[in-house]
């Protein structure tokens, strides 16, 4: 740390002890001034002469008011100001007394606003300089007459000029603190999307291969004595859903990863190119499925993609778990103009999630496509089933102008 800087730091943290070190080194100025003669007639003189005792009280009583400037500014203009007239009266030749006031009028300027420092130093320039011209013993056209109005309208400048500059840094800084504050509730905001994004995707993977190998498990424990190899086929089910889901999970976790863990896999995000391998997995589990697209995927934006893998993927799931064992799935993907419609139908007979309660699929579901400003329709069919509907724009605007992936 420099020493200019060391110095405000102490200025800053002992400010009646800096006052009281200015106003000793202003009654010295004032004291050493007061020695010499300015003018003698007309010619100018150096010679020292000695100060009346009622200047060098006034100086005293000026300099002492100042160790206060900070607590009462205006009032110790006022003292200091009154001081001056009294000296610009009373002594001849003045002593410089009027240096108290304009140091007083100067702190009065740098912690006012501007209006009043405006009205403050103009009457104060008006006072002194016309007590001195009006009633002090030189003629009014005097240097030293001139001198206090000069000194006054400086230390009322200076004032100024620093209490805009210390407005100015204040302004700066207060909108760099708020700059940080947005950074980071915008930091927060966005860890809260993909914490929740990430809580998706663990539910969707989850749900689907759990409930894969629990249809394939009870498969296995029913024909286990019967027909062994039925069993074997089913296990070999369980066996493949499992290493699926601990691949898919071990993606997802990987988002986690600090930038000092192990590398976290390269493989991209499921999408519709999927699909296919998706429905075999259900087929192999005794569902039924039948597909239809005319969605040209390979033009969908990455969240889209994303999206409709997990819908179809949620909603399959829902169709192994509630609609029965001998239930048939329809999944249909079309490109319809701006938007992606996804539709899911099943035949049947169970009760999938409610919307307002259990299960967290349809709400998962509903969290994806608002987050791409879509729509979403599900509920029973006429007749027995159920259907799930989903419409994504393909040109997603979110709220904030960005791709939720």
């Amino acid at each position: 740390m420099s020493t200019l800087a060391r110095a405000r730091c102490q200025a800053k943290a002992h400010p009646l002890a800096m006052d009281a070190v200015l106003a000793t080194a202003v009654l010295v100025c004032m004291v050493a001034g007061s020695f010499v003669e300015p003018r003698h007639r007309d010619s100018v003189s150096w010679a020292l002469r000695t100060p009346d005792p009622l200047s060098l009280l006034l100086m005293t009583l000026g300099a002492a008011a100042l160790v206060f400037r900070r607590r009462a500014p205006m009032t110790v203009l006022a003292l200091t100001g009154a001081l001056s007239v009294i000296e610009s009266v009373t002594g001849d030749p003045r002593a410089p007394v009027a240096m108290s006031a304009v140091i007083a009028l100067y702190t009065v300027a740098s912690t006012t606003d501007r209006p009043t420092t405006w009205r403050v130093g103009l009457l104060t320039m008006t006072v002194l300089t016309g007590a001195a011209m009006a009633a002090g013993p030189l003629p009014w056209y005097a240097q030293e007459n001139l001198g206090i109005f000069a000194w006054t309208g400086i230390g009322a400048t200076a004032g100024d000029a620093v209490r805009s500059r210390r407005a100015f840094v204040q302004a700066i800084r207060e909108r760099a603190e708020k700059a940080e504050r947005t950074r980071e509730e915008e930091a927060r905001r966005r860890v809260a999307e993909e914490r929740l994004r990430i809580a998706r995707d663990l539910h969707d993977v989850v749900a689907h291969h759990i409930a894969l190998v629990n249809v394939q498990a009870g498969v296995a424990a029913h024909v286990m004595d019967k027909r062994p190899d039925q069993a074997k086929e089913a296990l070999a089910h369980v066996r493949e859903a499992s290493r699926s889901a601990l691949g898919e999970l071990r993606a997802t976790v990987g988002l986690l990863r600090q930038s000092g863990d192990p590398e976290a896999p390269t493989e991209p995000a499921p999408g519709l190119y999927r699909l296919d391998e998706l429905t075999g997995t259900f087929r192999s589990a005794g569902l039924h499925i039948e597909v239809a697209r005319a969605d040209q995927s390979a033009g969908l934006p990455a969240a889209v993609d994303l999206a409709a893998y997990r819908i179809i993927q949620e909603a399959l799931t829902n169709v192994q778990k509630h609609a029965g064992p001998q239930a048939k799935a329809e999944v249909s993907v079309v490109r319809v103009g701006p938007n992606v419609e996804i539709t899911v139908l099943d035949d049947g007979s169970g009760e999938h999630e409610s919307q307002d309660g259990g299960g967290h699929g349809l709400l998962g579901m509903r969290e994806r496509v608002t987050a791409l400003r879509g729509t979403l329709t599900t509920g029973p069919r006429y007749g027995g089933g159920f259907r799930v509907h989903a419409i994504l724009p393909v040109k997603n605007r979110t709220p904030t102008g960005e791709d939720p992936a």
